[in-house]
């Protein structure tokens, strides 16, 4: 290239930057949340927004919009400008579970988007009625062979990551669990409190409220270790069973979105998430705190696809 084109071409780089960073400087940002407002996602998400509002210097607002399980949200992501200002706030379903278990998925997870931040992790857990006279994971299985109607188990959404944590330990322990879809998991909480369903599969955090009501009972947490909020609960592990699964929460961008706002982004939630007042709430909330960046994000993501393949494959399962 010629000393002149070269020139020509830093300086359309350099005016390139300085058009991004003035936009970037500029305008509300917005996190685009697959779920209502009040659910765990919901407060991690305005937390968050919160201290990035204040490392960024300009307006970080939440916007909901839910339906279909969080893919409504990721659609208008895909669709937004790649400019720095739209974020995605979502859990591991809709990027690693979905692929595998909708057949018409109207994005593409590994092309459609680029990991900003992994924030959290959470531990899902396998509650029951206080209708249900079992008190142990191994009442409950025996409970079921025995008569397979308290094997009926709702979740908050077909082809999510609670509907195959069912799957899966159905399997481990050898007994039939039917799966009843509710329509977001305050009305899994509402039947599980009042008896109109046995079981449900859950993060280990939304059920805290009606355990703490004596309106439900906790039997088992799906993480490596047992749960801070519930210590008293043990794991699948220590109840016998090879098994384990952690959902998380991460944040992404619209495909083509430039490097410095991925980094400038990244850099503002990691430092949320690390941020003393904000690292207390989220385990208040029992959620698992983590402020990965990008490359360890795309690791993860991956890892689970992988990994929940054969169980969905095995499960029969495909959404529409």
């Amino acid at each position: 290239m010629s000393p002149r084109r070269t020139l020509f071409a830093l300086a359309a780089i350099a005016i390139a930057a300085l058009s991004f960073n003035a936009t970037a400087q500029e305008g509300t940002i917005r996190i685009v949340l697959g779920f209502p407002a009040g659910a765990t996602s919901d407060i991690l998400s305005r937390v968050v927004a919160d201290h990035m509002r204040q490392a960024l210097g300009q307006p970080v607002i939440v916007e909901n919009k839910p339906g279909a399980g969080g893919r409504i949200a990721n659609e208008l992501v895909k669709a937004a400008a790649p400019d720095g200002t739209t974020l995605l706030m979502t859990p591991v379903a809709s990027m690693s579970i979905f692929p595998h278990s909708f057949g018409n998925l109207r994005y593409d997870p590994f092309k459609d988007y680029e990991p900003v931040a992994h924030l959290s992790d959470f531990q899902l857990a396998l509650g029951v009625s206080t209708k249900v006279p079992a008190k142990t994971l191994a009442e409950y299985v025996a409970l079921v062979k025995k008569d397979s109607k308290w094997g009926y188990y709702a979740s908050a959404a077909a082809g999510s990551i609670p509907h195959f944590l069912g799957v899966m330990f159905a399997r481990a322990a050898g007994i039939e669990m039917i799966h009843v879809p509710y329509k977001g998991t305050a009305n899994v909480l509402q039947a599980l409190a009042g008896g109109e369903i046995s079981a449900a599969t859950t993060l280990a955090a939304d059920i805290g409220s009606l355990v703490r009501a004596d309106k439900a009972r906790l039997l088992v947490v799906s993480g490596a270790k047992r749960a801070s909020a519930f210590p008293e609960v043990p794991t699948f592990k220590e109840s016998g069973y090879d098994m384990e699964a952690y959902g998380w929460y991460a944040m992404f961008v619209p495909a083509g979105t430039p490097k410095p706002a991925i980094e400038r982004l990244s850099k503002a939630a990691i430092a949320a998430i690390h941020d003393t007042a904000v690292n207390k709430r989220l385990v208040q909330i029992g959620l698992e705190p983590t402020g990965y960046g990008p490359a360890e994000l795309a690791r993860i993501m991956k890892a689970d696809y992988d990994k929940w393949e054969p169980v969905i494959k095995a499960s029969g399962f495909r959404g529409q």
